[in-house]
């Protein structure tokens, strides 16, 4: 009892990196689950939903093309170009 699983101790501490880079905690928590918990792809994610959102397109629509195309890039930036 009072002993945490280590997969909920490296969930917070991959929250925690991604909160210090400046991402709010409801992103960080909806990518976490959204890439099972693999904090390289929810970082990707994130990253590209911060650019496309300066870019000035619709979070909602990022968030459907970044999952559609995999976190790739250009693939995705073509995709909301065509939207």
């Amino acid at each position: 009892p009072g002993c945490l699983p280590l997969q909920f101790l490296s969930y917070l501490g991959a929250c925690d990196r991604l909160l210090k880079q400046g991402y709010e905690e409801g992103q960080v928590e909806e990518a976490m689950e959204m890439f099972q918990y693999s904090e390289k792809k929810a970082a990707e994610f994130l990253h590209l939903l911060a650019q496309f959102n300066d870019m000035g397109f619709q979070q909602n629509e990022i968030k459907e093309v970044l999952l559609l195309c995999g976190n790739q890039r250009e693939k995705a930036l073509e995709e909301l170009v065509m939207k």
